[in-house]
């Protein structure tokens, strides 16, 4: 398989479930139509992202939360088989207690591969009503071309190291990332990273305009030139503000001779000595009276 094109929807969404379905099924076909693998929309899609005001009732906003028999994802599973194409779709998951914000990689067949919740919730915002992901998960897309392993964290989970870190150690050649807040450039600046340390592509779709403000990316994490070992961009496609739908191809040939002979990864880590980063412990100045263990 020599490569991999994800197109990143970067689009609009309302508080309207019915609006945002219809629009998510027409911008599918479109990525289709330019010839994307699969198409990826940003976070919690199905909503919109937002959380309820302290003035709004939270459990109206819970009943919102949807399940994998729902009409919503129903339709876009039959949408994946009609247009033989994988799609990355975000939505409120309804679970026991409080709902999740959840991705579901939907494969060219209709059948979900992949449900992943994000991890690291915004607590000090909204999201501390909602449930935590306790995992971060991997799977084999069978494109019709090939197979390629993906990987997904969602949001804040890309702010730490080890979401991509771990990710890359499950098999990850690509990280899809649905968004939803500013893409500025310390943001891009972490993608890079996450792309470079862990030789992996990383595919971000950002909400447009308004508090996100577009920006949506992706970087085919190829860090170095395979001919005279010179640095290089790594950068694919970055989206202004506007909504649009931008093509990220993959060279999974090139990205895989890399992975199999370049130094970063997992070839010279020392697992044995970072004990550290295990321990539960937080003291100042991080301590934080809002935060979930």
């Amino acid at each position: 398989m020599e490569s991999f094109k994800v197109a990143l929807l970067q689009i609009e969404a309302q508080k309207d479930i019915e609006l945002n379905l219809h629009k998510g099924l027409e911008w599918c076909r479109k990525a289709k139509a330019l010839g994307a693998d699969l198409a990826l929309f940003p976070e919690m899609y199905q909503i919109g992202y937002f959380y309820p005001e302290k003035d709004e009732d939270p459990e109206a906003w819970k009943g919102q939360a949807i399940g994998p028999d729902s009409s919503f994802i129903q339709a876009f599973k039959s949408l994946a088989v009609e247009l033989d194409m994988a799609i990355g779709l975000t939505y409120l998951e309804a679970w026991p207690d409080s709902p999740r914000n959840t991705v579901s990689i939907i494969d060219r067949h209709g059948q979900i591969v992949l449900t992943a919740a994000k991890v690291h919730t915004c607590d000090f915002g909204g999201e501390w009503i909602l449930t935590q992901g306790e995992d971060f998960h991997v799977c084999t897309l069978d494109t019709g071309k090939g197979e390629v392993k993906l990987g997904t964290m969602i949001c804040y989970d890309r702010e730490f190291p080890e979401s991509a870190r771990i990710l890359m150690l499950k098999g990850a050649e690509i990280i899809l990332v649905p968004n939803a807040c500013g893409l500025e450039q310390n943001r891009k600046a972490q993608l890079i990273s996450r792309a470079y340390e862990n030789m992996v592509g990383i595919a971000v779709a950002n909400y447009a305009k308004g508090d996100c403000g577009g920006h949506s990316m992706a970087f085919d994490g190829i860090a170095f030139s395979d001919i005279d070992w010179s640095s290089r961009n790594m950068l694919l496609c970055e989206a202004g503000e506007e909504e649009g739908i931008f093509v990220a191809e993959f060279n999974l040939d090139a990205l895989r001779k890399y992975r199999s002979t370049e130094v970063w990864g997992n070839a010279y880590r020392r697992p044995g000595i970072y004990g550290e980063l295990l321990k539960e412990d937080v003291t100042e100045p991080f301590i934080r009276k809002n935060v979930r263990r």
